[in-house]
Order: C-alpha cells, then sequence, then structure tokens
C-alpha cells in the first residue's frame, strides 16, 4: 500500500483532521484571541454552506479553520490537494514540476505552480532568532560558492555585466543543517556578511583556496583551507564535500526537474532544497515526517499571488 493511499490525500474531512493534529497539538487554537482548547466544531454542512474543520471560539465568538495564518489561508483548492502536494514536493529528493503537480492533481498549471510557491515560503527555514547560528564549539561549517544561471538584464546592470552569473553561498554544518542564499554579487563583503549573521565566531570553517573567503579569520575560530587546483579534496578531516554533494542535487533537480527559473524565484527555490537536505534520511527523517515538518511550519507564513514576486524581506 502506497503512503498516497492514506485517507487524509483523499477525503477532506480527514486532510483537516490531520492538519488538526500536526498544527492542534494540544486542542483549536483561536486566531483571534489566541485562546487554546477552548472552541467547539461546527458539523460540516455543504447545504448551509458550512465548511469543513469550521470552529466557533467560546471565549470570543469568532469563527476559524487550521488553515488560517498559514500558507493555505483562503486557497480555494481542497486542503486533501494541498496535502498531496506537500508530500509529493517533500519526498521528491530533486524536486517535482508544478507541470507534474497539475497532472497529478488536475489542477491549472497556474494553480499548481503558485501551490509550490506557497509551499516553499511554508519551507523556508531562514527565519532565525538571535541565537540562530549554525556551527560552534567543536563544530565544523563548510563555505562554498557556485553560480546558477545567468542574471535578468536591468539597466543597473549593463554597467558591471562582467559577471552576469546568478552567485549562491551556501554553509553546511558537518552532520547537520544547510542554509543558502543568493546573493546580488560573490565578492568579499557579501561572504563576510553571511558568515557573520549564520556562524557561531567558535567554528571551525572549511573552504577551498578562492580569495573571497581571505580575511575571514576573524569570523570563526580557524579557517582550513584545501587547494582544488593542486588537486588536494581531502586533507585529514579538511574538505569541503559536504557542500559540494548539496550543489550537485542542487544543480540537478535545477536542470533536470524545474530547468527554468526567474531569478527572482531562486530564493525558493533554495529554501526548497535546504529544506529537505536539513530534514534528511540520514537525520533519521522519512518522506511523511518530512511533509509533517514542512506543514509545522506553513504556521504563521502568508503568500499572496501578487507577493509571489517579491524577493525575500
Amino acid at each position: 500500500m502506497s503512503i498516497l493511499d492514506a485517507t487524509f490525500f483523499h477525503d477532506e474531512e480527514a486532510a483537516y483532521t490531520k492538519l488538526e493534529s500536526v498544527l492542534w497539538p494540544s486542542g483549536p487554537e483561536c486566531p483571534k484571541c489566541g485562546v487554546v482548547g477552548d472552541a467547539h466544531k461546527i458539523a460540516a454542512n455543504k447545504a448551509k454552506k458550512v465548511r469543513y474543520g469550521l470552529y466557533r471560539c467560546n471565549s470570543c465568538g469568532s469563527q476559524f479553520t487550521v488553515t488560517v495564518g498559514t500558507v493555505f489561508e483562503s486557497s480555494h483548492i481542497e486542503l486533501h490537494k494541498w496535502l498531496q502536494a506537500a508530500f509529493l514536493l517533500n519526498s521528491s529528493k530533486k524536486g517535482i514540476s508544478a507541470r507534474q503537480i497539475e497532472r497529478i492533481l488536475g489542477v491549472t498549471y497556474k494553480t499548481a505552480w503558485f501551490m509550490c510557491h506557497r509551499l516553499r515560503t511554508a519551507m523556508d527555514q531562514l527565519y532565525h532568532g538571535p541565537n540562530g547560528e549554525i556551527g560552534g564549539q567543536g563544530k565544523v561549517v563548510e563555505a562554498d560558492e557556485t553560480y546558477f544561471g545567468r542574471k535578468e538584464v536591468t539597466p543597473s546592470r549593463r554597467r558591471s555585466a562582467r559577471n552576469n552569473d546568478r552567485a549562491v553561498v551556501s554553509l553546511v554544518e558537518r552532520g547537520g543543517e544547510v542554509r543558502s542564499f543568493h546573493v546580488e554579487r560573490a565578492d568579499k563583503r557579501s561572504i563576510q556578511k553571511v558568515l557573520k549573521e549564520n556562524v557561531a565566531q567558535d567554528t571551525r570553517l572549511h573552504t577551498d583556496e578562492s580569495n573571497l573567503y581571505y580575511d575571514t579569520w576573524a569570523l570563526v575560530t580557524k579557517h582550513e583551507v584545501v587547494k582544488h587546483t593542486a588537486k588536494e579534496y581531502v586533507r585529514g578531516d579538511v574538505h569541503t564535500n559536504s557542500a559540494e554533494g548539496f550543489f550537485g542535487i542542487f544543480k540537478r533537480g535545477m536542470k533536470g526537474i524545474y530547468q527554468h527559473c526567474s531569478e527572482k524565484h531562486l530564493h525558493r527555490y533554495l529554501a526548497e532544497f535546504d529544506f529537505r537536505y536539513n530534514n534528511r534520511e540520514a537525520l533519521g527523517i522519512d518522506d511523511l515526517s518530512r511533509t509533517a515538518n514542512a506543514l509545522k511550519a506553513a504556521k504563521g507564513k502568508r503568500l499572496t499571488y501578487r507577493r509571489t514576486n517579491e524577493a525575500r524581506a
């Protein structure tokens, strides 16, 4: 029996029950007054146009469903189709195209495209608190940069056409998580900014011999380099193999599955690949658990169609 045969992937009431169990482990949460566990469910009734999963708060009287305040809010797509799309996106190592989602769910391409971007917004983990650094004492962070696709030419960029490739910088904590950033230009200033904001100072930093990483000694406890130009790829435990392996998966997915990505959407695709890597099987997270983690992350995030083309805030 396939996981996709599960009832909540095909039945709307079961889909709401599933999402409630993920987002409301302590009972219904009123989005207006914040009271938890003090609401009663209103039975669904198509004749009276009562929606599935509708609750009324006993404290303030407001009506709500579990989708309020999530990327699923105000969607006309059935929730069980959203759960299917979330599972397909999280169980495919290199991603799944909007065309394929369109065919599987029986929706329009525009709808499938927007659904995928909403789900990528949920998967975006680059919202960290004051202690949201990676690395730390005794830990290794690998830093590397790559280039994917060509920048869209704009009047402000015509003067600096020397480097028209889209730059991506990734930080990989050895055995831990990855954080990827689309930067306007890969130079010392942007690299140091990324390192300063995301890597703990008592970290060992591993890079290749690129001069972009010179002068980073003040940001970490130790900076160790492998010289790829001299065909040195590993020296003891010093290497950037984890970062290069992540880039390999990212590029195969972008070229083989998505094929074309507008620069203004690149940060969302990076968030998708980061999320799957950070919730990988090597860390004991299977496809269904990874999907559940993505659903949990959907809480408190919204994306309207008009805002889809906006850059990350």
